[in-house]
């Protein structure tokens, strides 16, 4: 009998290694198929809360952000994209120009987990923004995502143009900066295990494996 895993994935969909960790994840979960099983929760975190409408340029934002010189972003774009062809991810990094908000994407994904499309939303809006260098923050750039992952456009329509999920979105943000996430991606293995970074393959699998020898823990009183 396989061993049945719960595994939150804390991200931004403007965060490259949470891009390359998710494609990983999945390419462990694939080789561990009939021993291991997982159901995916994809957590809400922004990079940057407070990033206005119109976005800022990416080599100023890292610039002013980490102190990055222009040759280490260069070197750092290059790590990328290689690691993106490794696991089956296309990056166009220079082709993209500018980083955004995505507050609005992350309520569509809280949306998209109850219509049981919330895999297929997250990988729609890695590409929009990493692939195409659209702009995650722009509702028709989120209503096309919405489309590709088989949702409907309509009702996704109509979160956007309301509050819908701000609450949860946040109250979820909050939670996960109180159990101590504070860069992602954060993989979080039946609440108990973490995994931080975009990791290859091959660490994700020997981690799955390793969790599922251990002992199950006793049932809380």
């Amino acid at each position: 009998m396989s061993k049945h895993f719960r595994i939150d994935f804390v991200s931004d969909v403007s965060c490259p290694w949470c891009a390359i960790g998710l494609s990983s994840l999945e390419l462990a979960l694939a080789r561990v198929k009939g021993e291991l099983e997982a159901d995916l929760h994809f957590q809400p975190f922004e990079l940057n809360p407070d990033m206005g409408p119109d976005g800022q340029d990416i080599v100023e934002h890292i610039t002013e952000k980490y102190g990055a010189t222009i040759e280490q972003q260069a070197n750092s774009r290059e790590m990328i994209r290689q690691r993106g062809r490794d696991v089956g991810f296309t990056f166009d990094m220079e082709r993209r120009g500018r980083i955004y908000n995505t507050f609005d994407a992350h309520r569509l994904l809280s949306w998209a987990e109850e219509e049981g499309r919330q895999r297929d939303l997250k990988m729609a809006l890695f590409e929009a923004y990493f692939t195409n260098c659209e702009d995650p923050s722009k509702h028709e750039v989120l209503l096309r995502a919405a489309e590709r992952a088989g949702l409907d456009r309509e009702r996704a329509a109509a979160i956007l143009g309301s509050d819908a999920y701000a609450d949860e979105v946040r109250e979820r943000e909050q939670f996960f900066q109180r159990a101590g996430i504070h860069s992602v991606p954060a993989v979080i293995i039946n609440q108990r295990h973490l995994i931080s970074g975009g990791q290859p393959p091959e660490v994700f699998e020997r981690a799955l494996r390793d969790i599922a020898a251990q002992p199950e823990a006793p049932a809380q009183q």
